[in-house]
């Protein structure tokens, strides 16, 4: 059975909503996870490792859904997970210790299964990178719109219980998509489940993935104090994170206006020379506009080269087992980046997180643009 297929605009919309919702958490968790350690029901130090930790949850979720779920009943397991997500977002702020760490992990796995659900249609849909720039375009603009509205009005007021409330409410408006859900999606090429193990170089454009994310999230962690260390006034570099954010959903919609009509390969390449160029201006900024433009020159690039990456994957492994484990990879690249970088920087110097990002983009390029079989890793064709 071929791996491409045809879905209704109103499937389609359905699976991106509820994969949307199942990526929310990650934009979301500064405001949330800050809250929680303002009413004191977290610690410092808990607070990164609890981020990393539903992280982790939602990648593994995302990557291993396939092995023990059936395509088969995609409206029975988005209906679950919705709920789950709901009811652990409700009770998040109502326990502490490791029942906050239970209940964000256990909310981790349900949201990963829904971002298993979108990542599903976006590999058997005729234009995947398309796709993938879309998904990413509404993730990022929800992301935003929830970060200011829990900003500006819910947590100032109602704390992280309030926060987390407008998230579960969000959660469940998603379970409204469920009747426009396809019931089920056609079997890859070689199946769904594992029949056989990947090939090599669909893992190593997988590793490629993790790479580029590690590289990305460790250093954008770490933004504002570079800043702040570089000389940059305060004031200037609060407008890094709202700038960057505007530009990361510009590179997502051109992305996928753009992916299909161009060299995947070399799109990966270009990408990562621009980026060690905007690593050396944030290194060593000229003056405070170079290093606000190279932050958002990088917000830019974060989300316009991952549609670029599903095409790589899909060459690697023209099955298309690999670009199922796509969104595995990212959350894990995501969640490992800062956490190890975090034992290169100190109070004094988050510099090394540079040097360690630039290492991770440079090897995650060599391991996509290596990762390659006969045919181009153009798409498919446009439809």
């Amino acid at each position: 059975m071929t791996a491409e297929a045809a879905f209704s605009a109103r499937q389609t919309a359905a699976v991106m909503v509820v994969g949307v919702i199942g990526v929310l958490i990650p934009g979301l968790q500064p405001q949330l996870l800050g809250a929680l350690l303002a009413e004191a029901k977290l610690s410092t130090n808990a607070l990164g490792l609890l981020a990393t930790a539903e992280l982790l949850a939602m990648g593994i979720a995302a990557g291993t859904a396939g092995l023990l779920l059936s395509v088969g009943r995609l409206r029975l397991i988005a209906a679950a997970a919705l709920t789950a997500t709901a009811a652990l977002d409700l009770g998040t702020p109502f326990v502490s210790g490791g029942g906050l760490f239970a209940a964000r992990i256990a909310a981790g796995l349900a949201e990963g299964v829904l971002i298993w659900i979108a990542i599903g249609l976006i590999v058997r849909a005729r234009r995947p990178e398309r796709w993938s720039g879309i998904y990413l375009a509404l993730q990022t603009v929800t992301q935003l719109a929830l970060a200011t509205a829990m900003g500006l009005a819910v947590i100032p007021r109602f704390g992280s219980a309030g926060g987390f409330t407008l998230l579960a409410l969000v959660t469940a408006l998603g379970l409204a998509a469920l009747p426009l859900l396809p019931r089920a999606y056609a079997d890859l090429d070689h199946g769904d489940a594992a029949g056989s193990a990947l090939p090599a170089r669909g893992i190593i454009a997988l590793a490629g993935v993790t790479l580029y994310l590690a590289f990305i999230v460790s250093v954008w962690v770490y933004i504002e104090p570079l800043g702040l260390q570089r000389g940059i006034d305060a004031a200037t570099v609060r407008l890094v994170a709202p700038l960057s954010l505007a530009m990361q959903v510009a590179g997502a919609a051109v992305a996928a206006m753009l992916a299909g009509r161009l060299p995947a390969r070399a799109v990966v390449t270009a990408i990562a020379m621009a980026n060690l160029v905007l690593l050396a201006v944030m290194a060593a900024p000229p003056s405070a506009s170079a290093f606000v433009i190279a932050t958002a020159l990088f917000g830019f690039l974060w989300l316009f080269a991952m549609p670029f990456q599903v095409p790589i994957l899909i060459a690697a492994d023209p099955s298309r087992r690999a670009a199922m484990l796509i969104g595995g990879a990212q959350l894990i690249g995501s969640s490992l980046g800062p956490f190890i970088a975090a034992f290169l920087v100190s109070d004094r110097d988050v510099g090394p997180v540079l040097w360690f990002g630039a290492a991770c983009a440079a090897a995650g390029t060599i391991a996509l643009v290596g990762a390659r079989v006969g045919r181009s890793a153009a798409a498919p064709r446009p439809a």
